[in-house]
């Protein structure tokens, strides 16, 4: 048997049953909207598991449920070394998210990273602490600004809303998913073009160890997916 992690709830829930429909195989939520186990029609050997789209990259990890659907985020984020662990099957072109940085739009002399790393020595120079910024991402951000040599900062965890926080004065600038970028404008804050730190989307996944047993190619050709990279 093959389970199937999906998000429950929401958008990616939507698009990923109409992506899985437009392939011949049919997902639906078994009775109301707070259960969290569903029904596949057109694929045998499938179950249907609905899941926070945060839980699918570790259940995937641990092997209790063998092909999810998640976030490109979600995983690098939450998985070090994830390769070891998972499969990327296939992108499945919807829930395009960019991480990126974020500064204050009054900033007039911050445009680029190169200024981001200036504003952080003189900030800790000025204040004696270092620069603040919230975020979900620790490990993303950590490894994208350790790259660019960007050192006197410090993160804050932050899983509420990220762009609020520095209105509220709990942090300078943050690093968080954007889609459009309507929500940090509205928040008075700018993207600074060189710092997309991951392009993400929805993607389908699969545990390692499972990817290349004869029921999981069965389905992959079922999707359409006989070149997958078992």
């Amino acid at each position: 048997m093959i389970r199937l992690g999906v998000p429950s709830k929401g958008r990616l829930m939507e698009q990923t049953f109409d992506w899985f429909a437009a392939r011949g195989v049919t997902l639906s939520r078994s009775g109301s909207d707070r259960e969290y186990a569903g029904r596949v029609d057109g694929a045998d050997g499938v179950s249907l598991v609905l899941l926070s789209a945060g839980e699918i990259p570790r259940e995937l990890a641990a092997g209790r449920i063998e092909l999810g659907v998640t976030g490109t985020d979600l995983v690098r984020e939450k998985l070090a070394g994830w390769r070891s662990d998972l499969v990327e099957i296939a992108p499945m072109g919807f829930g395009h998210a960019d991480l990126i940085l974020a500064v204050p739009d009054c900033w007039r002399d911050c445009e680029n990273l190169d200024d981001f790393a200036s504003i952080t020595r003189d900030f800790r120079a000025a204040h004696g602490f270092r620069l603040r910024i919230a975020t979900k991402y620790h490990r993303l951000v950590r490894a994208f600004l350790a790259k660019h040599e960007v050192a006197d900062y410090q993160l804050v965890d932050s899983q509420g809303a990220t762009e609020g926080t520095v209105a509220n004065l709990t942090a300078e600038a943050i690093a968080d998913i954007t889609s459009t970028g309507e929500t940090l404008r509205a928040n008075h804050l700018k993207i600074l073009p060189d710092t997309v730190i991951l392009e993400s989307q929805a993607t389908l996944f699969a545990n390692r160890q499972a990817a290349a047993t004869p029921p999981m190619r069965a389905l992959a050709a079922k999707l359409g997916l006989a070149d997958a990279a078992f």
